[in-house]
């Protein structure tokens, strides 16, 4: 475990550092900011670096090899039900606790004034990426090509850009962004190749993949949808 931490550590550092090093410059020689604008900015890299290390420890030690393990599981009990259930639970509350939704969400809301609340866009984002995660696991386990979903998806996506409201529209899109997060992306990638792993016939390299891209319409369709629907 100490030698992963230092590994994950030692990682983090080499894609931090040279944003990290930028933005000060930035800060020093165009923005001219002074000495406990620069402390303050130090520190908050130095809490981010700190932050992320732990939060990969965490996924490698124990979000990646639970989404496997629920993924590889599921097909033993002999229902479908239960595995597009879990798969919409799972990929909705794992969008309700992603960070970049939050984020997404709260500045929406700040400037928009309240009137495109942050808890109903949430709600909307949750519903769209645990609905195509169902659809995904019911690919893997019915066979069906994947290029079928994605064309469906981008076609009612299309359609619905005509109707939206020109206010939900970019926030559509934004939102089928912020759901490969770091929180997301793993544990959806970890389900979908644990069910393919255990299934006679699949692939976890060619069935196991492609969850997020689908996962990532969702919100685009859920985000229009609730603009339409208010």
């Amino acid at each position: 475990m100490l030698h992963e931490a230092k590994e994950t550590l030692r990682e983090v550092m080499q894609a931090v550092t040279p944003i990290a090093v930028i933005v000060f410059l930035v800060l020093l020689v165009l923005i001219g900011s002074g000495a406990a604008e620069l402390i303050d900015y130090i520190l908050g890299v130095m809490m981010l670096t700190t932050g992320i290390t732990l939060f990969l420890i965490g996924v490698k030690s124990g979000l990646l090899p639970m989404g496997e393990a629920i993924g590889s599981d599921l097909p033993k009990h002999g229902s479908i039900y239960l595995v597009i259930i879990t798969a919409f639970l799972l990929g909705f509350f794992a969008t309700v606790a992603e960070p970049d939704v939050r984020v997404l969400t709260n500045m929406v809301d700040l400037v928009s004034n309240g009137e495109i609340a942050q808890n109903p866009l949430v709600l909307s984002i949750a519903i769209g990426v645990g609905f195509f995660v169902m659809l995904a696991m019911l690919r893997i386990v019915l066979g069906v090509p994947i290029t079928w979903l994605f064309a469906a998806g981008y076609m009612v996506v299309i359609i619905l850009s005509f109707i939206a409201p020109a206010d939900y529209l970019q926030i559509a899109y934004d939102g089928g962004g912020v759901t490969t997060g770091p929180l997301t992306v793993p544990f959806i990638l970890a389900l979908g190749i644990g069910l393919s792993s255990v299934l006679a016939g699949r692939s976890t390299l060619t069935d196991g993949f492609g969850l997020i891209g689908l996962a990532s319409i969702g919100p685009i369709i859920g985000i229009m949808v609730l603009g339409i629907l208010l």
